[in-house]
């Protein structure tokens, strides 16, 4: 069972300059009682290949520089350890692949990877092309010649580092069973299903959350729970998708509660995040930043499907937070530096509100109170900024929110007061029992309040966006308390 606290999303190397032996250490040290889990990002051989570990050339394996399955073991023994099944896609330069890039359809791994044709044996019209859902610009196949003389149009959702796996293959089904197998030996207990939207290809349709694909999350999901993992779906999609994932598989991410948190903060107006989380799942984690963008397609319409924003207030927003950003987000976002993907601004959640320490604190206190399991992406608890340095040397739009960071860089954060504010939000959010509760959400116009309660206490935060006053109602014990959220920052 995963501890209702926060927990702490982070690269290994990034957060300590160095492996996973090291982060053990600053999470005993100068972290010591701030999280109870850890989401540690993609740690396989490769982690700095063309998508930051999401292109890994053996999955199976943990990339030396960081140190071994011996420290993943460590880690997870002492914490909820969460890390990245990448369902739908290696890179291309797995042995694997090599060995198909030789042989062709003569290579043992042959039908490891997808191609055009087993999706669509009789050709592909026009059509068919244009109704597959695209994460990124430009064509979802790359054809690649191999040594047996032929060219074949491989399936390469991401890029074309990143090849497709067959899932539906053997080969695919004993890939995945591989890494599920080391995940579970190592006290791995919480799965990450990376890009699983994708994973199921079908002609005639678009690609992308099919009911096929449901059957395939229930099935990866009981297979994770048989092993005493359990799953997490990573989708980015309409929110309705959200709530429907969500009855197939142990919990989803509320990728909607970010931008609407900002839409409330710009707008002064609560009434699209009070429509949330009436709804929303209760089996979640949330989030407000992670090595990848801000999700916008999440809380806005798609097709014919109304949004939790309209497209108006999703334009307003997406430019509010250029805006915020001083333009730097612009650089990083979109069609510019080399982004993947077009549905996530590529910015901190810090420099999205200004660097404002109020706001940026008021936003994590509606994430700690909102229904779910917190999370914390590393970046966003030093409250660092974006990171143009990077970004000028890699021309990789994600890198702004990606920094690396050395023991001088956290003792500095960690000496800032909105970083001190936070912490004491993440303990309050640990330490309180009526976050083992039930959830209300009430309020009207630019009012919120979230609540919690069990038997014998209860918790309430009070926002009002148009003022900026927010108090924390505290009742144990007997007694209550009320604590303005300013405090946090005093």
């Amino acid at each position: 069972m995963i501890n209702n606290k926060v927990q702490l999303i982070t690269y290994a190397d990034r957060i300590t300059g160095q492996g996973i032996d090291e982060l053990s250490n600053l999470l005993i040290g100068p972290l010591n009682n701030v999280f109870a889990g850890v989401h540690l990002l993609p740690f396989y051989n490769p982690i700095d290949g063309s998508d930051a570990g999401f292109d890994p050339i053996d999955h199976s394996e943990v990339d030396s520089r960081l140190g071994s399955w011996d420290d993943i073991k460590v880690l997870g023994a002492n914490y909820d350890l969460m890390a990245d099944l990448i369902v739908n896609h290696v890179s291309a330069q797995s042995f694997q692949f090599k060995d198909v890039l030789a042989k062709g359809k003569q290579s043992e791994f042959w039908d490891l990877f997808l191609t055009k044709d087993d999706v669509f044996p009789n050709g592909m019209s026009e059509a068919e092309q244009q109704a597959i859902y695209r994460p990124r610009p430009g064509s979802c196949f790359t054809p690649i010649t191999c040594g047996d003389g032929q060219t074949y149009d491989f399936w390469t959702t991401f890029t074309d580092n990143q090849i497709d796996i067959n899932v539906k293959s053997t080969a695919g089904i004993e890939y995945l069973d591989t890494v599920l197998g080391k995940f579970a030996d190592n006290n791995v207990n919480i799965i990450r299903l990376d890009a699983a939207g994708y994973a199921i290809k079908e002609a005639g349709t678009n690609c992308f959350m099919l009911d096929e694909t449901f059957e395939y999350l229930n099935k990866l999901s009981a297979q994770a729970n048989e092993a005493g993992m359990e799953t997490i779906a990573e989708i980015h999609s309409h929110f309705q998708t959200q709530v429907e994932v969500a009855k197939r598989v142990n919990m989803v991410y509320d990728f909607a509660l970010p931008p609407l948190i900002l839409h409330s903060l710009f707008s002064n107006d609560a009434q699209a995040l009070l429509n949330w989380l009436t709804i929303s799942p209760r089996n979640c984690l949330t989030v407000l930043d992670t090595h990848d963008g801000i999700g916008i397609i999440d809380a806005g319409p798609m097709g014919d499907k109304p949004g939790l924003l309209d497209a108006a207030q999703i334009d307003n927003l997406v430019e509010t937070i250029h805006e915020k950003s001083e333009g730097q987000s612009r650089l990083a976002t979109g069609a510019a530096a080399s982004n993947v993907d077009l549905y996530q601004v590529n910015c901190t959640y810090y420099n999205a509100l200004g660097a404002d320490d109020f706001d940026y604190l008021l936003a994590r206190a509606i994430q700690f109170f909102a229904p779910g399991i917190p999370q914390v992406y590393y970046g966003g608890l030093f409250a660092c900024e974006n990171d143009m340095e990077l970004l000028a040397r890699t021309n990789v739009g994600r890198d702004i929110n990606r920094p690396y960071l050395n023991a001088q860089d956290i003792d500095a954060a960690l000496a800032k007061p909105v970083v001190k504010g936070l912490i004491k939000l993440i303990q309050l959010r640990n330490e309180h029992p009526a976050f083992n509760g039930e959830f209300i959400a009430k309020g009207e116009g630019s009012v919120c309040r979230l609540s919690w309660h069990d038997d014998t206490s209860s918790i309430e935060l009070k926002v009002d966006f148009a003022s900026r006053e927010v108090i924390i109602v505290d009742h144990r014990e007997g007694e209550q308390s009320i604590v303005d959220l300013a405090d946090f920052l005093a």
